[in-house]
């Protein structure tokens, strides 16, 4: 049953990737995303960053990456409880900028179980010297959704 929610899990990701559910932005968002490890509550992400997800300076747009964080979040909490969350408390934390064309490394880990009530964080860093350009911390809880229902969202 264990596998079920990380296998379930990727398979979301997936088809968030190639656009066969969510809307196109999240698609956008993740494009070029590549899953380096996976398991039960911990995930571990390569990313270059595309140039859809650009502001006006040429940096990654700060809603793209907060919309990314919430993304891999509830991937990776689905991976743990395979249930549908939906998030109650979300902050991420800025420290740096990325350019477009930027190489980073996402990691993204269920950190606290309390029933209803999950908590992950998801770090971003540059990749190579492994400094940190955003760190995502998000509260979720089950909800009665489905899996598909979500997707369709």
């Amino acid at each position: 049953m264990e596998n079920d929610s990380l296998q379930t899990s990727l398979a979301w990701l997936r088809d968030i990737l190639q656009g066969k559910i969510g809307h196109g932005f999240d698609t956008r968002v993740l494009q070029g995303l590549r899953v380096i490890h996976a398991e039960k509550g911990f995930m571990r992400f390569d990313f270059v960053v595309p140039k859809s997800v650009s502001d006006i300076d040429g940096n990654w747009n700060v809603g793209a990456l907060a919309s990314l964080v919430d993304l891999l979040g509830a991937v990776t909490i689905f991976s743990f409880a395979n249930r549908v969350v939906t998030s109650v408390d979300f902050s991420v934390s800025y420290y740096s900028t990325a350019n477009i064309q930027e190489h980073v490394e996402i990691e993204s880990k269920v950190t606290a179980n309390r029933g209803k009530l999950l908590h992950v964080v998801i770090e971003v860093r540059r990749k190579g010297n492994g400094e940190v350009i955003a760190v995502g911390k998000q509260w979720m809880a089950s909800n009665k959704q489905t899996l598909a229902q979500v997707s369709n969202v």
